[in-house]
């Protein structure tokens, strides 16, 4: 399994995709993906766990000069790089600020496919320790053959355990998913 033909299309396809191919260029043409892949990394989890940051993302009544603006102080305070700063003041200008995660998790396949890796999403009911992380990296690498990159998102409702997704297969390990597998045998 690897991460290169229908998936990369599929980013590519996508609005999101489009930004992210655009500053993937960008970031390797000036030899600087790893650290826009890493700005664009924390501005996703700033947008996840700030209720003000994920407000100025959605908010449509924000004017585009206004929104550039806090975008731009938000870029300045997180210290991320040019190339992750311009395209969020992109992303502001055409009022796409609402893609900023979608643009971040497109670049990090990119990213990944460019180094030969997979990318996995995994979504678990708790954040994943380091070696959490490092575990499920290696068992997904030996069965996938190839380095894997994890993405990790909580979702509080899976209640335990986690899942995962590489391209189009997707492991369901979660106690959600038990408990309306059993409800669904009982119903009969």
């Amino acid at each position: 399994m690897d991460n290169s033909g229908g998936t990369i299309a599929n980013i590519q396809a996508s609005l999101a995709g489009r930004y992210a191919t655009a500053l993937f260029e960008l970031a390797r043409d000036s030899k600087a993906i790893d650290a826009v892949e890493k700005s664009m990394s924390a501005v996703a989890n700033a947008v996840g766990e700030s209720g003000d940051l994920k407000a100025l993302t959605t908010n449509p009544v924000l004017t585009r000069a206004d929104a550039k603006k806090a975008i731009a102080a938000v870029a300045k305070a997180m210290k991320l790089d040019p190339l992750s700063a311009k395209t969020l003041g992109v992303l502001a200008d055409n009022r796409r600020l609402g893609e900023t995660v979608a643009v971040a998790r497109a670049f990090s396949a990119l990213a990944a496919s460019h180094r030969g890796e997979v990318t996995a999403e995994v979504t678990s009911a708790h954040a994943l320790s380091a070696a959490q992380a490092k575990s499920l990296s290696a068992k997904l690498k030996a069965r996938v053959g190839s380095d894997v990159a994890i993405q990790t998102k909580v979702d509080p409702s899976l209640l335990g355990g986690l899942t995962v997704r590489i391209g189009s297969q997707m492991i369901d390990n979660s106690i959600k998913t038990r408990l309306n597998t059993l409800a669904a045998a009982m119903k009969g």
